[in-house]
């Protein structure tokens, strides 16, 4: 028997979240976007009703809900504004995640109870100036001065990277050759502060502006190693896991950005009177909103279906990146049909459809872009 109805904790924690989005997000996401200024009460705000560590066992100060639970979160944020969700997002799958996942018992006692709670923020150092698709193609180093190791490199487009409540960048590193040829991955919990580790604040972003994305640099950063995330050697296997569930929240943002875009196409086009009748019953913007109710209704089912795998301990890597990609495409393709039903009005910063034209194009290119989404998913069927 396949149940498609939500239990009751999660329609509970939807309406939470909806009304927390609506009374607390909303009235400020314009003028946060406009300023792009990041948000620490906002954040706050989030850590009072545990949106932090939401799928951290409560023995390390989170909430001990399932996956799902925290993607539903992720997409009731991002029907109001796509920046805050990306803190929750990064928050949670890239800066939680690595810690509690790969992390020993003294790394995860040292660092999620402060995470869970909001008070620090984590980031997670992937991408490179010359490393993005490629993520092999890393070119931060480590190496290994007695009990220490010595990072060099440097990472862009890191989100949490450079807020004034962010304790730590877990920093991927090349250690050495694992073969002939293959180099050794390691990622390190490199703390704030840490001499030689310092951050840059990235603006003038199309998107995500009230986000924090920052530049991390290492010069002759020295760690010890206990700092070392997990085990050495093990750093690419922890990345790819990394964003198999981070692609499942950029999956989320795309859901609820499509949701949040089409409520704002079909409330525009009940009001808007042209010709002497509402604009929604033209066929034209009545295609379209069917269209787009059509799309988020695949898109939600999609990615709850590898929500549940997730939680089931299956396999989900293939359902991840087919939830990625479509939901980002479709928000995508929402949004723009969202912007043509508002006409003039959808180019106007003072109507919020434009904020989730602009936010919606990152979907398709951060943690993974499209084209490697379809090619995880073209190795995953056999090709």
């Amino acid at each position: 028997m396949v149940d498609f109805d939500l239990k009751d904790e999660h329609n509970m924690l939807r309406d939470m979240i909806r009304d927390f989005a609506e009374k607390e997000v909303g009235p400020v996401a314009n003028e946060l976007d406009e300023k792009e200024e990041f948000s620490l009460d906002l954040v706050r705000k989030m850590a009072d009703i545990n949106l932090f560590g939401l799928t951290v066992s409560e023995e390390y100060g989170g909430a001990g809900m399932d996956y799902l639970s925290y993607i539903i979160a992720v997409e009731e944020i991002s029907r109001i504004d796509g920046s805050t969700a990306a803190t929750v997002a990064a928050a949670n799958s890239l800066g939680i995640g690595p810690i509690y996942y790969f992390g020993n018992e003294e790394q995860k006692k040292t660092w999620l109870p402060g995470l869970c709670k909001g008070e620090i923020l984590g980031a997670f150092g992937l991408t490179e100036p010359n490393a993005g698709s490629d993520a092999g193609g890393t070119q931060t180093t480590a190496i290994n001065d007695g009990d220490d190791w010595i990072i060099n490199g440097s990472k862009i487009f890191i989100t949490n990277g450079s807020a004034s409540i962010t304790g730590f960048a877990i920093a991927q590193a090349v250690t050495g050759t694992k073969t002939v040829g293959k180099k050794a991955y390691t990622c390190f919990i490199v703390p704030t502060g840490t001499r030689g580790f310092t951050t840059k604040t990235m603006h003038g972003k199309m998107m995500w502006r009230s986000s924090n994305t920052a530049e991390l640099y290492f010069e002759d950063c020295r760690v010890m190693g206990a700092n070392i995330l997990g085990n050495q050697g093990d750093g690419f296997k922890q990345m790819l896991s990394t964003l198999d569930r981070g692609r499942l929240a950029i999956a989320a943002m795309g859901l609820g950005g499509a949701q949040g875009a089409y409520e704002l196409a079909l409330k525009y086009a009940n009001q808007r009177v042209q010709f002497g009748q509402q604009i929604s019953k033209f066929q034209a913007n009545a295609f379209k909103l069917a269209d787009m109710a059509t799309e988020i209704d695949a898109a939600r089912w999609m990615l709850y279906r590898a929500c549940w795998l997730c939680d089931n301990n299956r396999p989900f890597k293939k359902e991840a990146a087919m939830a990625k990609l479509y939901c980002s495409e479709v928000m995508g393709r929402v949004v723009n049909n969202a912007v043509q039903i508002h006409g003039g009005y959808g180019l106007m910063r003072e109507y919020k459809v434009e904020r989730f034209y602009r936010d919606h194009k990152l979907l398709e290119i951060g943690e993974g872009t499209s084209e490697i989404q379809r090619l995880v998913i073209s190795r995953e069927i056999g090709c």
